[in-house]
């Protein structure tokens, strides 16, 4: 509902383009007098109307100042004759020359007294004369017949003569500058376009200048003459899908806003380009981030509800508000319509939400299969779609009812198939043999529950059991319109619905949209629905032209695929019932589903964020004050791997200056000092003991360093390359190399005081190129590697079978890490990004370009401590997804991050051959 709003002044007018067919223009308007037909000269002149006659492109439209006759309108192809008037009411008012007469074999009359309700289609021959006040019929009567011929061609002639009609008169008009705002704007570009409202195309020019963007209609029906918007005011500029052509463009001037400030649509996708180009190189243009990369993220995390999140997907899949064909589309997530009481916690109220609705019924599933084994190509299973202009209006009647008008030429539907009652409605959608629809956002608004009340006083009809129709009936545990939509909201956030949301995304939005997953998910529609199916652009014939024009219009239109894999779950650590805003008040920012407009609120005392409990909370408490408090410089080169022990007592640190040191945090002084080899060391495991040490080094070996001894007890010779990495858990040592391999080894350093290293390898996993970094999961089950050419690599480390492998970066990755829970990897690369993929689905869930390399991580879930290459430690915040602190440490890059467990000691080490300790 939220294009009833954004309607303003206009909406308030008795005439408006609702009155005309979809997509009809309207021209201009004349001040008239109206003589009624079948009086004598003297009553006529006597009860004469005066008004508005207004020149459309499909009819003709008498609009009287008097509020209690009804608008006249004249579809031009039922009009017999359109003329100039000679006749014997002339002598009378002696206005020779100013008189039109129209007859026609039918008219249409609406809102007498001002009262919505169906036209009255008035099928008589009758003749109707208009006097006009101030112009005269030569400036009337040409234009009316050439639109009259027009009407009576095939559609598509129809469609191209009115084009040139409307092109020639376009051209003719030129922005009027004396509109614009100061003196001092330069003009940066003109061009045409139409300003779309649902149902409604209304053409006109736009100009932007330096400071503004404008648009003039080349008619009258707006509220002002131009339309004005501050390029300072301009939040958000989202590109936009219509009629499955990249020509929209929405402009947003409010964050928390449902609708855009102006839709346009354009007449090839470059004029559309080069306005967006241009309005963002204008310098009071300042275009928030829309943060995409950051939404899974979030929503995982239980920081943004399942609303929010599915209006942002709804967003980036080109649906808006102002586009019936496009509207955001919601899933049924409620079954029980029955009962006295809605139990949210039992899987049978919920809807399947795995299937289509279509599919929702075996029985009719069955014969859908049937008929679509027999179908010809293109052949689909739903002859109908979820989404459609007349299933929005089918829900929205009662508050648009003039939209419902305009889409059914002038009636309401039979009163047995309008939305009369919730339960019937779902039973409908369950087993009907052409009733696939699915939800709109309305459904979860509390402040759009008037959706489902009559306040309008609607004569709606009578059912064929008697019943009249007022307002919605509703299911037995609803207490009214409000509670309705309040549980439904309810019902949307509860846990059930989290835990399965994301396999509806698949469908709707995802990897089962189309293709060979759509079919084995029986989701398959008609091919015209689907984003590039047809080229409209490339279509020469008119009439085919038209032809499918309309279709999508009807039949509505797929969203574009956002996912071609599937969609990550949430994580079942978020407690989403939680996110219902205690104030009642729901959050409408779609594009950047955000907790405030700033786009990212501080959490209060109680916990809670814009009214949204916070759900996941790090470890590591503070760690935004984390700063630097102690450092030394033992080294002699780049510090490749720092190690704290258990008891934070020693600081263990490996650098390419070939040595091992022990550093005593209780003493201040360094205890040890080690030549291991002639080559750089890379990576540090330390034993429980904190007694025995693993040391891993570009000379292909690891080495067993033993602090009792003083030395080192025992070498392997690992690899048949540098030893890039080395992890040990559990008996079992895990190594990776630049020859492309990881090898897993049984080790277990407790068992009787052994002090060799094992010799027999357990597995050898193969890469395409050298493994850069590693690490396994916290319960030993999974290995995660990096490699030199940007992919990361998952392994199960008990079958030692490849899981997945993806090129996440497009140069080394230099860090990979595994959540505490196992569910997602977190890996950093040297092109500036770190990106968070989840396991189960391989989907990525955020990707975030840091602006400069990042050379390790260290993340406890919540809480991600990253080095990057000008020896910065950035904090992040990966429940709210933000960037806490961003520390200098380092004069060059911080190559190396170790922190202890509770998360109040940090120790990073950096090319400045310092190893650096981090207090809060």
């Amino acid at each position: 509902m939220a294009f009833i709003h954004s309607l303003g002044a206009a909406g308030k007018d008795r005439f408006s383009l609702l009155l005309l067919e979809p997509g009809e223009i309207y021209f201009e308007d004349f001040s008239v007098f109206y003589y009624p037909p079948g009086l004598s000269e003297e009553e006529a002149i006597r009860r004469k109307v005066k008004g508005r006659l207004k020149t459309c492109s499909k009819s003709i439209v008498f609009d009287p100042q008097d509020l209690s006759y009804p608008i006249m309108k004249f579809p031009l192809r039922d009009c017999v004759k359109i003329e100039e008037w000679n006749g014997p009411l002339l002598s009378r008012l002696g206005n020779h020359g100013n008189i039109v007469m129209i007859e026609c074999k039918q008219r249409a009359e609406m809102k007498e007294d001002n009262i919505i309700a169906s036209y009255k289609f008035i099928k008589k021959h009758s003749q109707h004369l208009f006097s006009l006040n101030y112009g005269t019929s030569e400036d009337v009567v040409p234009q009316m017949c050439q639109l009259m011929r027009a009407s009576t061609l095939p559609i598509a002639d129809q469609a191209s003569m009115i084009a040139t009609i409307v092109q020639s008169r376009q051209a003719r008009v030129s922005f009027d500058t004396s509109w614009l705002e100061t003196l001092y704007e330069q003009i940066i570009m003109e061009t045409m376009g139409d300003r779309i409202t649902p149902l409604v195309t209304n053409p006109g020019r736009i100009m932007l200048t330096s400071t503004r963007l404008y648009f003039q209609p080349f008619n009258n029906i707006e509220p002002v003459p131009v339309m004005k918007i501050k390029l300072s005011d301009i939040k958000r500029l989202v590109k936009r899908r219509y009629l499955l052509r990249q020509v929209g463009l929405e402009v947003f001037c409010s964050e928390d806003s449902m609708y855009s400030d102006m839709f346009l649509v354009f007449r090839t996708p470059v004029d559309r380009e080069k306005l967006y180009v241009n309005i963002l190189q204008q310098p009071d243009v300042s275009v928030q981030d829309s943060g995409s990369e950051n939404i899974t993220l979030k929503w995982q995390n239980g920081v943004i509800s399942n609303f929010d999140y599915l209006m942002y997907l709804n967003s980036l899949a080109d649906r808006s508000f102002m586009d019936l064909t496009q509207y955001p589309v919601f899933p049924w997530v409620i079954a029980d319509y029955t009962s006295s009481e809605l139990d949210l916690t039992k899987p049978e109220t919920f809807r399947d939400l795995s299937k289509p609705v279509g599919a929702l019924y075996e029985e009719r599933l069955q014969r859908l299969r049937e008929r679509y084994l027999d179908m010809p190509e293109p052949k689909f299973l739903y002859g109908s779609h979820y989404s459609t202009p007349g299933f929005i209006l089918f829900y929205l009647v009662r508050v648009a009812p003039e939209y419902m008008l305009c889409l059914q030429n002038g009636k309401f539907d039979q009163a047995d198939r309008m939305f009369n009652s919730i339960q019937e409605t779902w039973q409908n959608c369950l087993t009907g043999a052409t009733d696939f629809k699915e939800l709109i956002p309305e459904f979860f608004q509390i402040s759009e529950a008037d959706f489902l009340l009559n306040k309008q006083n609607l004569t709606l009809g009578t059912r064929q059991d008697g019943l009249k129709l007022h307002n919605v009936e509703l299911p037995p545990w609803a207490k009214d319109s409000v509670d309705f939509c309040s549980k439904c909201r309810e019902a949307l956030e509860s846990d059930f619905v989290s835990r399965h949301l994301h396999q509806w995304i698949d469908l709707i939005f995802g990897f089962k949209q189309r293709g060979t997953e759509a079919e084995k998910a029986d989701n398959v529609f008609y091919y015209l629905t689907y984003e590039g199916a047809v080229d409209l652009d490339s279509i020469n014939d008119p009439n085919e032209r038209a032809a499918l024009e309309n279709q999508i219009l009807e039949f509505g239109q797929t969203p574009r695929q956002l996912f071609t894999s599937p969609h990550p779950a949430r994580y079942a650590g978020a407690d989403t019932s939680k996110l219902i805003p205690s104030n009642i008040v729901l959050t409408t920012e779609y594009d950047q589903p955000s907790l405030s407009a700033e786009g990212d609120a501080p959490e209060t005392e109680e916990g809670l964020v814009d009214g949204f409990v916070m759900v996941a909370s790090s470890n590591w408490n503070d760690m935004e004050q984390l700063h630097p408090c102690f450092e030394h410089r033992l080294h002699k080169d780049t510090v490749m791997c720092v190690k704290l022990s258990e008891d934070c007592k020693n600081i263990f640190s490996a650098s390419q200056d070939t040595m091992l040191k022990i550093y005593s945090l209780e003493d201040q002084r360094q205890l040890r000092s080690v030549n291991l080899s002639n080559m750089a060391l890379s990576s540090l495991a330390i034993m429980p003991d904190d007694k025995t040490i693993l040391v891993s080094c570009w000379d292909n070996n690891v080495y067993l360093y033993s602090i009792e001894y003083g030395r080192a007890v025992d070498t392997i010779m690992a690899h048949d390359d540098a030893v890039s990495s080395i992890w040990w858990d559990n008996d079992i040592l895990v190594t990776a190399s630049w020859d492309s391999t990881i090898k897993m080894w049984n080790y277990s350093p407790s068992n009787g005081g052994k002090r060799t290293l094992p010799t027999e390898v357990i597995a050898e996993l193969d890469h395409e190129t050298g493994v850069s970094c590693l690490c396994v999961s916290n319960d030993g089950t999974m290995i995660l590697s990096g490699t030199k050419e940007g992919q990361v690599y998952l392994w199960d480390a008990e079958t030692h079978v490849l899981i997945s492998q993806k090129h996440v970066h497009s140069g080394v990755v230099h860090d990979v890490k595994f959540s505490p829970d196992g569910q997602r990897v977190l890996s950093c690369g040297d092109d500036h990004f770190m990106r968070v993929i989840d396991v189960h689905s391989g989907t990525e869930v955020y990707a975030k370009d840091a602006g400069e390399e990042l050379r390790c991580l260290c993340w406890d879930g919540s809480t991600v401590l990253a080095g990057t290459e000008t020896g910065h430690l950035l904090i992040w915040d990966f429940v709210k997804v933000q960037v806490l602190n961003k520390v200098k440490g380092h004069t060059g890059a911080l190559t190396c991050i170790d922190c202890s467990s509770d998360g109040r000691t940090v120790l990073t080490g950096g090319e400045d051959r310092k190893v650096i300790m981090w207090k809060i």
